[in-house]
């Protein structure tokens, strides 16, 4: 299965949706956010990735950090990969979790780590969309199976690890009776490293696979400044000017923002909310990884000090999100408006 070759060449570039897929969301839905946290695996982030790295042991931090959201009524969706799942003790975690009935457990697929392991481990392959047909359905087929017989349901949501989809992932997902795709980082590109490039997608909704069947709800990414109208297009062309994009975000020019607290100054974070709110986008999609609730196993939290900050960083964003009236929104009401 492993031998075979990709279909498509490594780099995919998803094109824009058509006006018309957008998700319309119903008037009484309002505006709402959601937070999906890409509950995974410790590794070192400054080594090559390794199928040995399966150690969990952030997870128990897990139900400590479910309780901040859950006292301010926000369910979360854990997108989980394999090492997690198969853990007997994260797997009991979960469940205990989700039986607060409005938290949901859905798919993340890091290729490097699920079986059937079949491929060679370069860094073009860490992208599971441009592993071969055969390979790419194994994989996802291993762990929706586990999904389901260690949580009692299917899981209805799908990230690839590394947001690496191909041209193979949405007919693969919408065969499986996934309605929601989440692998889509609005305005970054990673086809220099062979993964895929999203420099066309926005952050609204839409409908997307075969027949519409599935939506996708991109990680919203917001570009703030003076000079945000130049979009995507000026932030790709300043990384071709040494210091670039730092000098215009320190000139507060441009910056583009994605909503995690991982690597994203709170300032900016609202300025995001605010201009997101502008343009008229229904669903903001957060997001950050689990083992960041444990200091030490992620660059973004290393220590006391930034968990603390970590913290401070959603206390100040929910209080904003309030006050503006965008209210959580659960994994059932999203695919429930979206239908």
């Amino acid at each position: 299965m492993g031998s075979s070759a990709p279909s498509h060449p490594p780099g995919y570039r998803v094109a824009p949706p058509a006006p018309a897929d957008r998700v319309v969301w119903p008037a009484v839905f309002g505006t709402r956010f959601v937070v999906m946290v890409d509950t995974e695996e410790e590794f070192d982030w400054s080594a090559p990735l390794d199928s040995a790295n399966r150690a969990v042991s952030a997870i128990g931090a897990l139900p400590a950090g479910h309780r901040r959201f859950a006292d301010r009524g926000v369910p979360i969706t854990y997108l989980v990969d394999h090492p997690i799942i198969s853990d007997p003790h994260a797997a009991d975690l979960l469940r205990t979790i989700v039986a607060d009935g409005r938290s949901a457990v859905g798919t993340q697929l890091h290729p490097w780590v699920n079986p059937p392991l079949d491929e060679a481990m370069t860094p073009a392959n860490s992208f599971v969309g441009n592993l071969p047909l055969g390979l790419q359905a194994a994989k996802l087929d291993v762990l929706t199976d586990a999904i389901t017989a260690a949580i009692g349901a299917p899981p209805l949501v799908y990230r690839a690890g590394r947001y690496g989809i191909g041209p193979d992932t949405l007919a693969l997902l919408q065969a499986r009776g996934y309605r929601i795709d989440s692998s889509m980082r609005s305005a970054y590109d990673y086809s220099a490293e062979a993964g895929p490039d999203f420099s066309a997608i926005g952050n609204h909704a839409f409908r997307c696979g075969p027949g519409g069947a599935l939506v996708e709800l991109p990680l919203t990414t917001v570009f703030t400044g003076l000079a945000r109208a130049g979009g995507a297009r000026l932030h790709r062309a300043l990384g071709r000017v040494p210091k670039g994009r730092g000098l215009f975000a320190r000139a507060r020019l441009l910056s583009r923002v994605a909503l995690t607290p991982e690597e994203m100054p709170l300032t900016e974070a609202l300025d995001a909310i605010a201009v997101a709110l502008g343009e008229g986008v229904r669903v903001l999609n957060f997001s950050f990884h689990s083992p960041s609730l444990a200091p030490g196993h992620t660059p973004y939290v290393r220590d006391a000090a930034d968990l603390a900050a970590f913290h401070i960083w959603w206390d100040k964003v929910l209080d904003e999100l309030d006050r503006r009236g965008v209210a959580p929104a659960s994994l059932a009401e999203l695919i429930a408006a979206s239908t």
